[in-house]
């Protein structure tokens, strides 16, 4: 909807577009009724942070009176720190929200997200939504350096809170802040790998079916947590659409593939060539690999 956010996250992709002027309600409003009449079923609100525009219940409750069937939104969470508007959001129409969660301890993620108290007001966000019996959390977490050597407590932290739908997000180097300070932030994949590992063992041990990972290489990977890796499932699941202020791309799964993503060498002979998505192309160009 906009780029705008109340957090600085020094990995945010969208770092250069802050300026760039949001959808306005009828712009969104247009776009939600045609979609709706297209067969769309699953609305997914991102921003920047959705919940700090003015006009954000008012979208809700559209989505809800266009009846998609999931409305849902990523965010930080902070705002959903005042019970009162954490209510107002779940009596809106809301049935799913995910939060962006990138340390187990606030010095981490108050680091990464640049913002003092982000942890804090995130944490009390998901604490008062149990309040008002909303259970259908989930989380995303964006792997870069300062945090992979933590997935596995990460992952702990997102149990204890009782969220069990989780992704781990490799980085994407392709734009903003990852692009330009792509030594700072992004990590070797074979640097993670065990972590990852780490992470999804947890998982199977305690039955959490919807620990997963996103943008990673198969070979990087124990083969029996094959199935835990997203863009394998979602084109099974869905046709996404992203619209966007500044540009529109109807099929992302497919434009990904195209544009973003490469096999190296090595690629070519492996056994899940035809599955897996290879690198990022900026890691490939940055790590200068073949």
């Amino acid at each position: 909807m906009g780029y705008s956010c109340n957090n600085k996250c020094v990995f945010c992709c969208n770092e250069n577009k802050r300026n760039i002027k949001e959808k306005s309600f009828d712009q969104i409003k247009k776009i939600l009724i045609k979609l709706k009449k297209e067969g769309y079923t699953y609305l997914e609100l991102i921003g920047g942070e959705p919940t700090i525009r003015k006009d954000f219940l008012k979208i809700i409750r559209l989505a809800k009176k266009l009846s998609f069937e999931t409305i849902m939104f990523a965010t930080n969470g902070r705002m959903l720190s005042n019970y009162d508007f954490a209510k107002k959001v779940i009596d809106a129409g809301v049935n799913h929200i995910v939060f962006s969660i990138h340390g187990h301890t606030k010095e981490l993620h108050n680091q990464l997200t640049q913002s003092p108290k982000s942890f804090e007001q995130l944490i009390k966000g998901i604490t008062n939504l149990k309040k008002l019996g909303f259970t259908n959390i989930g989380s995303n977490t964006t792997i870069v350096k300062q945090n992979c050597d933590y997935l596995k407590r990460i992952g702990e932290l997102i149990y204890n809170l009782g969220i069990k739908n989780a992704e781990f997000i490799f980085v994407d180097p392709t734009h903003g802040a990852p692009n330009h300070n792509f030594e700072t932030l992004v990590p070797n994949y074979e640097d993670c790998s065990s972590q990852i590992n780490k992470l999804l063992e947890f998982a199977t041990n305690n039955n959490l079916n919807y620990f997963n990972i996103r943008y990673y290489p198969l070979c990087f990977i124990d083969k029996k947590y094959h199935d835990k890796i997203s863009e394998i499932n979602e084109v099974e699941v869905f046709d996404v659409s992203h619209l966007a202020p500044d540009y529109n791309n109807i099929d992302a799964l497919k434009s990904r593939k195209i544009v973003s993503r490469k096999k190296i060498e090595k690629c070519n002979n492996c056994d899940y060539f035809n599955i897996c998505e290879g690198y990022w192309v900026e890691y490939i160009k940055n790590k200068k690999i073949k």
